[in-house]
C-alpha cells in the first residue's frame, strides 16, 4: 500500500482498513514503520474533521454522533419520537427529556452524562 495524505472519507476508510491489516505489526519493522505512519495520518485527519463537543451541549454531542455514525436526523426518530422534536433537539429550541436520553444511551450507546447537560450534571444530587 502506499502511503499518501488523507483527504477524502474514502481515503480516510482506505487508510483505517490499512492500518487494521497492520496492527499486529512488529515495532521497528517495515510494516511497524507503516502502521506509525498510517496512525500519524489518521489522527491528523480526525482532528481536523471530527471535532469532539464540550461535553454540556447534548445537541453538539448528537450532531457529532450523527457524523461520525454516518446518521441522519431520520435515525433519531425512534429514540426522540418525532421529526419535529429531533429538529427541536438539534436546534436548541428544546432539551432532552429524561426518556430520549434513556432510549439514545440503550439504543446508540452514547453515555447519558454526555446527553444531561452542563446545568443537570451540576445540580445533580449524584454531584454533592
Amino acid at each position: 500500500m502506499d502511503i499518501k495524505p488523507i483527504h477524502t472519507k474514502s481515503d480516510y476508510e482506505a487508510a483505517l482498513k490499512a492500518a487494521d491489516q497492520l496492527v499486529d505489526a512488529d515495532p521497528g519493522t517495515a510494516d511497524g514503520d507503516r502502521l506509525e505512519v498510517l496512525v500519524t495520518l489518521i489522527e491528523a485527519y480526525e482532528s481536523s474533521h471530527f471535532v469532539i463537543p464540550e461535553p454540556g451541549d447534548p445537541s453538539a454531542v448528537l450532531e457529532y454522533i450523527m457524523q461520525t455514525r454516518s446518521l441522519s436526523r431520520k435515525d433519531l426518530i425512534p429514540y426522540m419520537g418525532s421529526k419535529e422534536r429531533v429538529s427541536e433537539v438539534l436546534n436548541g429550541k428544546r432539551s432532552l427529556s429524561l426518556e430520549m436520553i434513556r432510549r439514545l444511551h440503550a439504543g446508540l450507546g452514547i453515555p447519558a452524562d454526555l446527553l444531561l447537560g452542563k446545568a443537570v450534571r451540576k445540580s445533580s444530587p449524584l454531584n454533592s
